[in-house]
């Protein structure tokens, strides 16, 4: 063994707190002792089916356990599971499957139809394992009983000699256009970058060798509540970090957000840290707690990922949870976790700010860092644990990882600007970007400001086409209850924190707006919204 192995870790942290209860799901609760034993007979049942080191498992399933057994299993035999968005329809699915060269998929039962559509046109896929959720979908001849398959199979631990740090992890990202595309990274690199490091109170301290990782677990594990779903790798990270510090984590039951069943097990569960992803989980939250009473006193930290909370939403939330810190998480699948910000009071900015770490710049043109308070537009940049590439993708890989003065960097595609305190504004992706009389509007910074808005519930900014100035800014909103916004009103809003040219031309008022299930905007639903509205 060498190196920092993501089923080494797991394991060493089993070994020293087995009694401690680990998951809290809606199936079944488990301590480390079991997560380890069920990780062990389904990574036992795939050495059955044939597939081994190297080979791709896709998790095309909800929240539960059986997403950490599916990861775990995968990781002690050396095959990379890979996260299948169990919202996508037959063609996306079968672009996943053989673009990943699945040999198997791990998935819930009502998803039977669409896979094995699916499953049709991927080459290399072999094996289908089914989790029963009692929905009645027909699954295919041939597939494996998910539940049956772990009780013929071994208990015993996996030979895991031949792992190393070098052993791969997937991330498979739609982005905000075209096809999903995998990162490839090292699992010491994800382990660093993303998981914690083995440093559980994020003081930057992370741990030198496989075995430390058990000298920092607390005499107490803290518990986390995870709302996005595991396919989402952010939800990943947070749980896996969790995991690594002999921490509990608690999936709420499937099915829709419902913001009473958060609080009720926040309540129940003593939850610490709750996670979720920006306004659209934020304001039912708070609505139901102003609404109820819950003892949420167990509560120290709400952290949102994927999407930044508003300002607006920020202040009512510190309003009805004085005590509990409110920190936005910022990321990608190509960087890892790279910097966060806590809610200040009386904060109203309408950019997404953040602190960085150490690895992380703002790089121009020249591949120099932007100078602070400069207001240069630069791209956001991470050195040092970084990813391999992406997966059968030479030339994206060569576009977006770079070696600048003999140091390898990421640059996803991230605008942003540096601050004179070393606060790096984030301004949004260039593929989004809308180009209007020459100038670049950020549709975030946009969707930022018209949040701040009491009339507005939810907002996404999109760009059409204009004879005038090549692309008017859209915005698709959906009012807050009892609110009945005009574009008049927004943009009179708007312009008290934007330049004129980046406010808003056209409005279209929704009643549900859509997001891609990790919570972030969807930008293609909403711009075909906005072009439906301005040709009808």
């Amino acid at each position: 063994m060498s190196g920092f192995n993501l089923a080494n870790l797991f394991e060493r942290v089993a070994d020293a707190v087995p009694d401690r209860e680990v998951i809290v799901s809606p199936a079944r609760r488990l301590t480390y002792a079991q997560l380890e034993e069920r990780s062990n007979r389904l990574a036992n049942a795939l050495t059955k089916l044939g597939i081994g080191a190297g080979d791709h498992v896709g998790l095309q399933l909800l929240n539960g356990s059986e997403y950490l057994e599916g990861m775990l299993a995968a990781f002690k035999i050396s095959a990379v599971p890979i996260n299948v968005n169990f919202r996508y329809v037959e063609a996306e699915l079968r672009h996943l499957y053989e673009d990943a060269d699945l040999v198997a998929v791990i998935h819930h039962r009502q998803f039977s139809p669409r896979v094995q559509s699916a499953a049709a046109g991927a080459s290399m896929l072999q094996h289908l394992v089914v989790v029963d959720d009692e929905s009645g979908a027909e699954v295919a001849a041939g597939a494996v009983a998910y539940e049956d398959a772990l009780a013929t199979a071994a208990a015993d631990r996996p030979d895991g000699s031949t792992r190393t740090g070098d052993d791969r992890y997937i991330a498979y990202t739609g982005g905000t256009t075209g096809l999903p595309k995998g990162v490839v990274w090292r699992q010491e690199d994800i382990f660093f970058a993303a998981m914690g490091g083995g440093d559980v109170f994020q003081s930057g301290n992370f741990i030198g060798a496989e075995d430390e990782i058990v000298e920092r677990i607390p005499e107490v594990g803290g518990t986390i509540l995870t709302t996005p779903p595991l396919m989402h790798v952010s939800a990943q990270w947070g749980v896996f970090h969790s995991l690594f510090a002999g921490g509990r984590v608690v999936f709420p039951p499937p099915g829709a957000f419902d913001a009473d069943a958060i609080w009720r097990l926040v309540q129940d569960e003593g939850v610490n840290i709750l996670t979720i992803v920006g306004d659209a989980m934020a304001r039912p939250l708070a609505d139901a707690l102003a609404a109820a009473s819950y003892d949420v006193s167990s509560l120290i930290v709400i952290g949102s990922g994927g999407a930044t909370l508003s300002s607006a939403a920020k202040t009512r939330l510190a309003e009805l949870l004085p005590n509990v810190m409110l920190v936005d998480g910022f990321g990608s699948s190509e960087t890892g976790v790279v910097g966060n910000k806590l809610h200040a009071a009386g904060d109203t900015s309408t950019s997404p700010r953040f602190t960085v770490n150490a690895q992380t710049q703002v790089l121009d043109e020249d591949g120099k860092p932007v100078a602070p308070g400069s207001g240069k537009v630069g791209r956001l940049a991470r050195k040092g644990h970084v990813p391999i590439g992406y997966y059968k993708d030479e030339t994206k890989t060569k576009a977006t990882f770079l070696e600048i003065d003999g140091e390898r960097w990421v640059l996803p595609g991230d605008n942003a600007t540096v601050d004179e305190d070393g606060t790096v504004v984030l301004l949004g992706r260039g593929s989004t970007s809308i180009n209007t009389g020459g100038e670049k509007v950020y549709p975030e910074e946009v969707e930022t400001a018209l949040m701040t808005s009491p009339d507005v519930a939810d907002a996404v900014v999109v760009g059409l086409p204009d004879e005038r100035w090549g692309e008017r800014v859209v915005a698709v909103v959906k009012p807050a209850s009892g609110a009945a916004p005009t574009l008049e009103s927004l943009q009179a809003h708007a312009r008290s924190s934007l330049a004129g040219y980046k406010v808003p031309r056209a409005l279209v008022l929704v009643e549900t707006l859509e997001r891609t299930p990790a919570g972030k905007p969807d930008y293609k639903w909403a711009k075909e919204k906005a072009a439906a509205e301005a040709s009808s």
